[in-house]
């Protein structure tokens, strides 16, 4: 089985032989904003299934476009999953050798999980593959753009060579 690589391109900046120094403020920075996507990802899905497509997710066809509280609970469970993924790259960017690959296999795995989750749940077909299709469409979401967070943190955390030289420090 061929297994896809993931290639990562390592700024100039950044001295391989040194760890990773990575901006903890533009990390969670970015890290909030991405939970703020992820929260929407899960809002447009439900709007897109039960108002457009008339598919019940989370709640019974009577509860309207957006469904229910479980609409804002889901989307809660979504951002704060992408706080703690916050976490978890922020952990392997200090301690881990390429760690950018090690994220974006961890959060792979977990949304392949939370994909097949709705498929364990006693709900019409329809509304287990939309819940399916929200929940891989934020994965997919988290891992793109938290994988973007983490290299500009990369960037920012280490001076560059122009600024050593703008210091005098050669």
């Amino acid at each position: 089985m061929n297994v896809p690589e993931v290639h990562v391109t390592v700024p100039d900046d950044v001295d391989l032989d040194e760890p990773i120094v990575p901006s903890a403020s533009r990390l969670w920075t970015g890290g909030i904003a991405t939970a703020v996507v992820a929260a929407l990802v899960v809002v447009a899905g439900v709007f897109i299934a039960r108002g457009i497509l008339n598919v019940p997710v989370l709640a019974p066809k009577e509860a309207g476009t957006l469904g229910n509280s479980s609409t804002a609970v889901y989307a809660g469970l979504a951002a704060a999953s992408t706080l703690v993924a916050t976490a978890l790259l922020q952990l392997l960017l200090l301690e881990v050798p390429r760690p950018i690959t090690f994220f974006f296999w961890m959060v792979s795995l977990a949304t392949i999980i939370v994909a097949a989750a709705p498929f364990t749940q006693p709900a019409p077909l329809a509304s287990q593959v939309f819940t399916a299709v929200i929940n891989l469409v934020t994965g997919i979401a988290v891992i793109s753009l938290l994988s973007g967070v983490a290299r500009s943190a990369i960037r920012s955390g280490r001076p560059s060579p122009r600024d050593n030289r703008a210091a005098g420090v050669r």
